[in-house]
């Protein structure tokens, strides 16, 4: 199992120390969150709150996660990128193709689009795009971004796009895997139906739950079983090796965290940050890859 270090709600200025902290301490990955705007006040309830309040406060950092990548993949060689969780369907098809192919071209391949639905009616409204075809416009839009990213020409007649024969470059020097992000059962068959997939909190035994589910989707799917399949929750109860051990052998692939959380306030200061970092790597990371080596 693999580990990612979520880089949601950090000061800008902060993100390339903690991506090369990252690194240093056996991360195999970072994840992005997006949103264009944060709106002040917002009708729609936040799905993953029980009150329907956001999880952050109003001054948090949204950067573009394309241009981050860009950016980090360059001071950190290693890593893998992706976003936790890319709204696609708020944007035009060929911008987000034209993003997403960059920055995989600036980074040797290294990233992954990881893409959802999206929750926030408000922000879709203020961006000029349909909030109730979002599902059908979503898997289009794969359809169509992954024809882009080959090499060669792209025609294209969807029920939402279309284009005449168009080339699109930089092209990525690999296949961009697409993971889906959520909890319902159409983003699980999404989730299936593609690379992986992104969840929220959850337990061991509920992450290991889902893993079941999705193998189960697949199979009816019609998909390749022996084809790799992320599984990338965020677990609430995992503690010590043991624990993201037995998540490991139950089908989750990789554990996203904020790993200095094991050690001091999720808004630490940079210096606590890097140091927990560092513990998380010596503490968890190494001995849960000795543990299933």
């Amino acid at each position: 199992m693999d580990f990612a270090m979520v880089t949601a709600y950090h000061p800008i200025d902060q993100l390339v120390p903690l991506a090369r902290a990252a690194e240093e301490a056996g991360f195999g990955a970072l994840s992005l969150a997006d949103h264009v705007v944060d709106l002040e006040t917002v009708e729609t309830p936040y799905p993953y709150t029980k009150d329907g309040a956001r999880r952050w406060e109003p001054n948090v950092d949204w950067p573009d996660p394309w241009v981050t990548i860009g950016a980090l993949s360059q001071v950190a060689t290693e890593l893998e990128f992706f976003t936790s969780i890319y709204v696609a369907a708020m944007r035009n098809p060929f911008v987000v193709a034209k993003a997403v192919g960059t920055a995989a071209a600036l980074a040797g391949g290294r990233v992954t689009l990881g893409v959802g639905v999206g929750w926030c009616r408000d922000e879709f409204e203020l961006l000029g795009e349909d909030f109730a075809t979002r599902g059908r416009r979503t898997d289009e839009a794969l359809e169509l971004m992954r024809e882009l990213w080959a090499p060669g020409w792209t025609e294209f007649a969807g029920e939402f796009y279309r284009c005449d024969k168009l080339a699109m470059k930089p092209e990525p020097p690999a296949p961009i895997p697409v993971w889906v992000g959520g909890m319902s059962d159409v983003a699980l068959r999404r989730a299936a139906r593609n690379d992986g997939w992104i969840g929220d909190m959850a337990t061991v035994d509920e992450a290991i739950e889902i893993a079941a589910r999705l193998q189960e989707m697949r199979r009816e799917a019609g998909r390749d079983l022996d084809r790799p399949f992320a599984v990338v929750p965020a677990l609430t109860d995992a503690v010590r090796p043991e624990d993201f051990a037995r998540a490991s052998r139950g089908g989750v692939t990789m554990c996203m965290t904020m790993p200095w959380m094991y050690y001091y306030p999720q808004h630490a200061p940079l210096e606590q940050k890097l140091d927990g970092i560092a513990r998380f790597g010596a503490d968890v990371i190494a001995p849960t890859r000795a543990l299933l080596a």
